[in-house]
């Protein structure tokens, strides 16, 4: 049996009209899971292989283990064949903007006139609503969404590090595709799918949304928030070295003492339990700060490990390409480029009857498979 074929999705078969992060996150979820993804590249290719700067990874990170085809799918010739390539396909993947698949001939009412058991699904920036026809990027709304507002320091919204909502829109897209395929196994006909970044964002900040319902007072920003455990905090070390540790428990509060030394702490009255540390943090970080800034990062962390207190050390993306947890449990694997090279790429996190789902092939070049996908619609339509 073939590693693709022992796959959980093998046997479906997706066609993938996207570009960026979105749309490609969704392709590769359900590629990395046995699902035949073939992605529709324009003529030249699709312009996220040649984005520059912060966006020089994004074709390599989220368009392994498909194949690629290149259709200009805003010529009649180029519709014609997309609709054609569609019939063969389970699942339609687009994140282009608001509109633009009905123009060309290929939205989901068209299609599924035709095609019944197609699912559909639709990567936006906004669900259908007032907001609908705007385009948004990660960063609009996090900005609109509260994530940013959160994130950044009083007066200073600040996104997020990566492409948070992107990633995660594609990941619903992906769950969304799922059940729509199940729920086609019952009534035999398919359905659109809708994925949002706004709606993403919207459900990353629910819990705070939650909490001034409940409490009636609005929120801080995260670094001006009171937190709801006293030792919750990045301290400095030694020669600069920086940790962030969490003692979330009145056990590890204690035990925390005891690494560092000073049990006496522990059983001090304003300390005595997490609500009175909560109260008197004022009082203890600068403590606690005191005393860790005398350890060295390696020095300690040993101690923490073993006396179970949560840690961390604050470590760069670089840093994890030689992470030693990564490289033995098998979440980076190497993948040939479409260049000819070798790069390390980040599975999926998750494992399947203990396995990784990992990398089946090469990076596609820009239309590699055009000549074996387009014949064999030639040949059957001819």
């Amino acid at each position: 049996m073939s590693a693709a074929s022992s796959l959980p999705l093998s046997g479906i078969r997706v066609v993938e009209f996207t570009h960026m992060v979105m749309g490609p996150t969704c392709g590769m979820i359900l590629a990395d899971l046995g699902a035949e993804v073939i992605k529709v590249e324009p003529p030249g290719g699709d312009k996220t292989r040649r984005l520059p700067g912060l966006g020089i990874g994004f074709f390599r990170t989220f368009n392994r283990n498909k194949k690629s085809v290149v259709i200009d799918i805003a010529t009649p010739q180029g519709q014609a064949q997309a609709a054609e390539l569609i019939g063969e396909c389970d699942v339609v993947i687009e994140n282009f903007r608001p509109g633009l698949m009905r123009e060309f001939g290929l939205g989901y009412e068209t299609l599924s006139a035709r095609y019944p058991r197609l699912v559909y699904a639709s990567h936006k920036g906004f669900l259908p609503g007032p907001y609908e026809k705007r385009l948004a990027l990660d960063e609009v709304v996090q900005m609109m969404g509260g994530l940013a507002y959160m994130t950044g320091p009083v007066g200073r919204p600040l996104r997020a590090g990566a492409s948070v909502n992107d990633i995660m829109g594609g990941m619903f897209g992906a769950i969304g595709i799922l059940a729509a395929l199940r729920e086609r196994d019952r009534t035999g006909r398919g359905q659109e799918v809708q994925s949002a970044l706004f709606e993403n964002c919207v459900f990353l900040c629910s819990q705070h949304m939650q909490q001034y319902a409940m409490t009636g007072e609005p929120l801080p920003p995260m670094p001006a928030r009171v937190s709801a455990w006293s030792v919750y905090d990045v301290f400095t070390l030694a020669q600069g070295e920086q940790l962030f540790i969490g003692a979330v428990s009145d056990k590890q509060f204690v035990a925390l003492c005891g690494v560092l030394q000073r049990p006496g702490l522990a059983v001090e009255p304003r300390f005595a339990t997490n609500a009175q540390r909560v109260a008197a943090r004022g009082e203890l970080i600068p403590i606690l700060s005191a005393l860790l800034a005398q350890h060295r990062v390696a020095e300690l962390v040993p101690k923490l490990e073993a006396a179970g207190i949560p840690y961390a050390p604050i470590v760069r993306p670089e840093q994890l390409l030689d992470d030693p947890h990564l490289k033995a449990s098998g979440g980076l694997a190497p993948m040939t480029t479409e260049d000819g090279g070798t790069t390390d790429v980040v599975l999926l996190p998750l494992t399947m009857g203990g396995r990784r789902p990992g990398v089946r092939q090469a990076l596609a070049r820009i239309g590699e498979h055009t000549q074996e996908i387009l014949g064999r619609i030639k040949a059957r339509v001819g």
